[in-house]
């Protein structure tokens, strides 16, 4: 997954107050917070009323940062956390990341001959746009005459001008959002002009969903969740051979020092990596060994988890990281 919602996180020192809550009643989460609060203050975290505030507003499942008294990110968890409080240097975001999953930016598209609905999902909330160039005429008759053949053809050319704005606006939000998939499914004419006039960026990412239309999106949502599934495991397949192929860096050292010199396209991590490295103030200044880092230049290098540490470091050099069962311990796939 791509690190860009977290970099903020990243942006001001620490330390860092981290809590995940789950979802409860009112009464409950107040109780809750009560055990939570205890714990970050035995750890020298005096929790701030803003902190206070986000874990007790309502939410399915929450993850909760804070840094200086204010909360800099909340996110909502659909997969419920076990509680968890923790102060530290760098956020606690590992177990956020493995509950939220890979997000895929790319567009659903239902297409039909008066335009299409696209939906757009990527770079925060999905938002739908619907596209339509012409109104009239959409529809053939078979009243026959001289004036069939070229009103038929006028027909035609409208379906023709909405899928080349629907193309259009597939191909500036591919751009713009840098989608991996592109998903079409509708009346199957007007998906054949849409391929005709995408661009190669979009074309080279277009997948048919096989059910939906404009006016029943049920079967289409459930085909696209079954792509997105497919198409993630694919690529978690692919890292996981690159890396093999490359004989890529494998431990938290090797790995540090590819994140280091920019060179790492992808982290694969096989879970939580609670072990200790040491850190500086710089997103890569990260080390097994206190000592080099101080011979880098960084008088007081700090303990911290492997995983937050890591996972900082690939936010500030985009790279993305992988959850996979495939690896034994952490491992990169390199750009080069």
């Amino acid at each position: 997954m791509r690190l860009d919602f977290i970099r903020s996180l990243y942006e001001r020192p620490g330390p860092y107050a981290s809590v995940y809550v789950g979802a409860l009643t009112a009464r409950e989460r107040a109780a809750q917070w009560t055990s939570l609060r205890d714990e970050l203050e035995r750890a020298g975290c005096t929790a701030s009323e803003a902190l206070r505030e986000e874990v007790l507003s309502p939410a399915p499942g929450q993850a909760v940062f804070a840094a200086d008294g204010e909360v800099v990110l909340s996110e909502p968890l659909s997969d419920v956390p076990d509680p968890l409080a923790a102060f530290g240097p760098l956020p606690l975001v590992t177990p956020m990341l493995m509950r939220r999953g890979e997000s895929v930016p790319h567009l659903r598209v239902i297409i039909d001959h008066a335009g299409a609905d696209v939906a757009v999902y990527g770079n925060g909330s999905p938002r739908t746009t619907t596209v339509q160039a012409e109104e009239w005429p959409l529809q053939k008759t078979a009243q026959g005459g001289w004036s069939q053949r070229r009103y038929e053809k006028t027909v035609e050319e409208t379906w023709e001008k909405n899928a080349v704005a629907v193309a259009q606006e597939v191909d500036e939000q591919v751009r713009r959002i840098g989608a991996q998939l592109v998903l079409v499914a509708g009346e199957p004419q007007s998906r054949s002009m849409l391929c005709d006039h995408l661009g190669t960026r979009s074309a080279d990412r277009l997948q048919m969903v096989e059910h939906g239309h404009r006016n029943a999106t049920g079967a289409f949502e459930q085909d696209a969740e079954s792509a997105l599934d497919s198409w993630l495991d694919d690529h978690r397949a692919k890292l996981v051979e690159r890396h093999g192929e490359q004989d890529g860096p494998s431990g938290v050292a090797a790995v540090a020092r590819a994140l280091r010199e920019g060179r790492a396209q992808a982290v694969l991590m096989p879970g939580e990596l609670a072990r200790t490295v040491w850190i500086g103030a710089g997103a890569t200044q990260l080390s097994p060994d206190a000592g080099e880092l101080r011979t880098w230049g960084v008088e007081r290098p700090v303990a911290e988890r492997a995983d937050s540490a890591l996972i900082r470091a690939a936010a500030m050099t985009d790279a993305e990281v992988w959850f996979t069962d495939q690896v034994p311990d952490v491992a990169a796939v390199l750009r080069y």
